[in-house]
């Protein structure tokens, strides 16, 4: 197969693991609800604990250097993991996947409350890390295989913008519920019960769990679609986004502290409000922005608006000013994130699309953890201006590698 070629013209009618026909998608529109929902329970892994992370650091005196990887630690096991999870997803069925790793989510997760012990928590964090991976390769694998083309771009929109809009949500709940002790925002995690009984309900068992090539036909298509440039290149701009945001997310609040004197209830706020740009961008701008431009263009946008607004936090000492920041950053990370997707989705095969999307989301669960580990030594011996400041030279770089990315899809 020559390099970047696309797929989004096959076929998957032989493709059985899939909860539903694709002629009856819209029919059946409450898989597409519980796949979202599934989604956005990843996005909360870190979220919730962000906003009571200054209390945690203060009452339990952690070392500043490594007190970020609370917030950054289940993102190496899902980096690792998820991929796994993802090639696991194709050969025996992304249902049998997706709901025991919904239930080992909200154990996982809920056990960080009863753990202040520093070493046990970040061993919990990375367990949820490892249940929070197989949630996101099946959901993810499946919506990719249920839409096509321009609907599949629009699709993904869409579940950004959802899973955006939940980021927006558990920052803010994560805040509410630790006002009074850090560990309740812990308690969040059991939402993953309910839903893996709704899953289990509502979603169809798939008849089978081959695919539309055998085992080592789909191992040689996946070796094929990792040796592909452009799908490289894709994950290495998924790594840097990821990196980007999740210096926000870790590093605001402390700033936000250090500056105003901001509590959990305000920095869940701030942490909220960068979702709502990217939410809105995702869903409605995210796919005309990439068809009038391209996806290189789009994605080097996205990461411009990031570098300018990432850079500017360190002058920034009034909410009133901080929050449009926050929008502005949630634009442009609504920008990149479905295009990229969409992109891989493109130059990868139906038989093993769960799988690249899938190693593309351990991608940017690396990124969160890289994070922590180049810019915590920054904020303990530098200070955190210069950690923004180093975040938008990052940010600026990969502006600069999508342009220069091939265009293969």
């Amino acid at each position: 197969m020559p390099v970047g070629k696309t797929y989004s013209e096959h076929s998957e009618s032989g493709h059985l693991d899939n909860p539903l026909p694709r002629r009856s998608a819209r029919k059946h529109s409450h898989v597409f609800v519980i796949l979202l929902a599934a989604g956005c329970l990843t996005t909360m892994t870190g979220g919730v604990v962000s906003p009571v992370l200054p209390e945690m650091v203060q009452q339990l005196q952690f070392d500043p250097r490594w007190a970020g990887m609370l917030v950054s630690v289940h993102a190496l096991a899902i980096a690792v993991f998820t991929p796994i999870m993802g090639i696991l997803a194709d050969r025996i069925g992304k249902l049998k996947v997706m709901i025991p790793a919904l239930l080992c989510y909200a154990l996982f997760g809920v056990a960080g409350a009863f753990l202040p012990n520093f070493g046990a928590l970040l061993a919990t964090r990375a367990l949820l890390g490892i249940s929070s991976g197989g949630i996101a390769a099946a959901s993810i694998g499946l919506l990719g295989n249920l839409y096509e083309g321009e609907e599949r771009s629009r699709i993904l929109g869409f579940a950004t913008s959802a899973m955006t809009t939940a980021s927006i949500m558990f920052p803010l709940l994560g805040g509410w519920v630790g006002r009074d002790h850090w560990q309740h925002a812990f308690y969040l995690y059991g939402f993953g019960i309910p839903l893996a009984i709704i899953a289990a309900i509502g979603l169809r068992q798939p008849r089978s769990p081959h695919t539309s090539v055998g085992g080592g036909g789909q191992r040689d298509q996946l070796l094929r679609a990792l040796r592909q440039p452009g799908i490289i290149q894709i994950y290495l701009l998924l790594a840097s986004a990821a990196m980007i945001v999740y210096a926000v997310v870790i590093y605001t609040p402390l700033y936000l502290k250090a500056a105003i004197g901001a509590g959990p209830e305000l920095n869940g706020l701030v942490l909220a409000v960068r979702g709502m740009g990217a939410a809105t961008v995702s869903a409605l701008l995210a796919a005309r922005v990439a068809s009038r431009l391209g996806s290189r263009q789009a994605i080097a946008i996205g990461f411009s608006l990031m570098a300018v607004t990432v850079g500017t936090i360190p002058l920034l000492n009034q909410i009133s000013s901080i929050i449009p920041v926050a929008v502005l950053f949630g634009a442009g990370f609504g920008i990149i994130t479905p295009n990229a997707y969409n992109s891989l989705a493109n130059l990868s095969h139906p038989s093993v699309r769960a799988s690249v999307l899938a190693i593309g989301t351990g991608f940017n669960s690396l990124g969160q953890f890289i994070s922590p580990l180049i810019l915590g030594p920054l904020w303990k011996y530098s200070g955190l201006p210069l950690v923004f400041y180093v975040t938008a030279a990052i940010a600026i770089s990969t502006a600069g590698l999508s342009l220069m990315r091939r265009q293969t899809e």
